[in-house]
């Protein structure tokens, strides 16, 4: 009754080690593949497939590494060769491996029908035109801009406080100014989501220039309007009897 208690237990450590060699050098091989794919492609991940007599092979690949390198055998299930997981049982491995030299070569055939693909492509281009000039003229506008805003931004400051923002239509679009002492901090043409011809961060594109730039005459005019309409009300202001 205790025969079977005393037969011996085959030990499978020996194919569990070689399972685990052969699964490492696929990997690092592997890996030689994704890194040339990764370059080739131009891209951290992605993926490929190569179609064998036997089956597909799907390599997919982040940061140059093998992510997993899938087999499908045209009968029979799917077996990951390599995974984040662990490696796949030796017999399917040993059916996979049976097709990984048609999988390398399917690979080199497909570098190869690259080959001379930029054979063709001229290297040649034309000059690109300078923009110096064109800065030049936008930033001597602005400056000009920022001129006429500062000194806009000195007489609020003397009549109206330190900082504050001075704000009107024109062509029916609101323009702000705000100021900080005598100097403007910002000209914004549109509200919130608008453009700012003068900021601390730098002048806006020539053509926003070239659009706004014709209705700042109207936006200083209007300025001047409310000025004056100040002044007219001051001069009603009288003390005792005079």
């Amino acid at each position: 009754m205790t025969d079977g208690l005393e037969a011996d237990v085959e030990g499978m450590a020996e194919i569990a080690e070689r399972r685990d060699e052969l699964a490492a050098r696929v990997r690092t091989h592997a890996g030689e593949i994704a890194r040339e794919l990764a370059v080739f492609q131009g891209g951290d991940y992605g993926q490929e497939t190569f179609n064998t007599d036997g089956g597909s092979w799907t390599l997919k690949y982040e940061a140059g590494d093998v992510q997993y390198l899938r087999f499908d055998p045209k009968s029979g299930s799917e077996i990951y060769v390599v995974s984040s997981k662990q490696p796949p049982e030796p017999e399917a491995l040993e059916t996979a491996m049976a097709d990984y030299g048609a999988f390398v070569a399917a690979y080199n055939e497909y570098v190869r029908s690259f080959e001379g693909i930029l054979a063709d492509v001229s290297d040649e281009f034309p000059e690109a035109e300078s923009t110096a000039e064109l800065v030049a003229e936008r930033d001597r506008i602005v400056e000009r801009i920022r001129d006429v805003c500062n000194a806009m931004a000195s007489q609020l400051h003397r009549y109206d406080g330190e900082y504050g923002t001075y704000a009107t239509t024109i062509s029916g679009t609101r323009w702000e100014l705000k100021w900080e002492e005598d100097l403007a901090s910002y000209l914004r043409v549109g509200g919130s989501d608008g453009v700012y011809l003068l900021s601390q961060y730098g002048p806006p594109a020539a053509p926003e220039v070239r659009r706004l730039a014709g209705d700042v005459p109207a936006f200083v005019a209007d300025f001047n309007e409310h000025v004056a309409d100040l002044e007219a009300d001051l001069a009603q202001v009288s003390f005792g009897d005079d």
